[in-house]
């Protein structure tokens, strides 16, 4: 396992260096994953179940002895939660960094993360959740696409649709198209935009922080788990006051599991976007269902309600220097 020494982690400059997307390499069989821990502490032996499933996909994996700490419901203290994350992404080795598990933490370690170091090295970030704070972060100070996906505490009892999408959308230079039997068409069209999102929750409490990237011209993705529904109707409407919504091209709705029933959501979300005339399709298997299929944020899709398809082509920029 990797040994990291804790150092007081510095609070960085509040800076938006987003001045081009940054596309990390594809991974492939003998890369090294580096492991952290930003959020809540995590079971061990659902941990070392997931870790035997990257092994087994054929990466190599390290795990900070750090990761294993406890402070309070936190999985150590902030520095050393953040130094973890800073020090993965200066390691030129570590082609991805995925996470053990989220719950609660990851918004107190944004001021903390080295956001010039992760734009020097950008790498493959996954993780969904509480982890939908570093992922809009990461996007928004870096400009780096990300991926709403598995963590590792996730990944032992994953179905084989989970993982297989995931291998799929990390390791392959192909196109992704995504289509669901589930999906709802909620309001019908079709739109080319680039797609942001997450936790709704979590979004929800980025709004007015200097992480929260713009919404305008994209295509939204959200989903949830254990919020009844007089909370969803709140926090969609703060962030609408908030005008978090404003040139809004396109909403997708994942999974919103133990929030009562999906009809009563899907009827909710569709009232609050009413007078939006944007596309809008619920229903893709991503988020804390059974199914958690990887998708990227950061990257243009195009919307189609009436194929209930969501694809995404990489630049040909990015497949020619992947190929070299």
């Amino acid at each position: 396992m990797l040994m990291l020494v804790h150092k007081k982690t510095k609070i960085m400059p509040i800076l938006t260096m987003k001045k081009k997307l940054l596309i990390p390499s594809m991974l492939k069989p003998g890369d090294t994953i580096g492991i952290a821990a930003p959020a809540s502490p995590f079971d061990k032996d659902k941990f070392k179940k997931g870790i035997s499933v990257l092994k087994s996909l054929g990466f190599n994996v390290r795990i900070p002895e750090e990761i294993y700490s406890v402070t309070g419901y936190l999985a150590g203290d902030d520095n050393q939660r953040a130094s973890i994350i800073n020090d993965l992404f200066s390691d030129k080795k570590i082609k991805a960094v995925f996470f053990a598990r989220g719950g609660f933490g990851s918004m107190k370690l944004l001021p903390l993360l080295d956001y010039r170091a992760i734009s020097n090295n950008p790498k493959t970030l996954i993780g969904y959740s509480d982890i939908s704070a570093l992922l809009a972060a990461v996007y928004k100070k870096c400009g780096i696409v990300s991926f709403h996906g598995p963590m590792v505490t996730t990944l032992g009892t994953a179905t084989q649709k989970t993982v297989r999408a995931m291998l799929t959308v990390l390791t392959s230079q192909s196109d992704i198209k995504i289509k669901t039997n589930r999906a709802v068409v909620l309001t019908p069209g079709k739109v080319s935009a680039t797609l942001l999102g997450g936790n709704l929750s979590t979004l929800c409490h980025l709004t007015g922080t200097p992480y929260f990237p713009s919404l305008k011209d994209c295509i939204l993705f959200i989903e949830d788990r254990g919020e009844a529904l007089y909370r969803i109707d709140r926090m969609l409407t703060h962030m609408k006051l908030a005008g978090c919504f404003s040139g809004l091209a396109g909403l997708v709705i994942g999974s919103f599991t133990e929030c009562g029933p999906v009809k009563k959501v899907y009827k909710l979300i569709q009232d609050l976007f009413k007078g939006y005339d944007i596309p809008v399709l619920a229903g893709l298997e991503a988020g804390h269902g059974k199914e958690n299929i990887t998708i990227p944020f950061g990257l243009k899709a195009d919307l189609d309600t009436e194929s209930k398809i969501i694809s995404f082509r990489w630049p040909k920029a990015m497949i020619a220097a992947w190929k070299k």
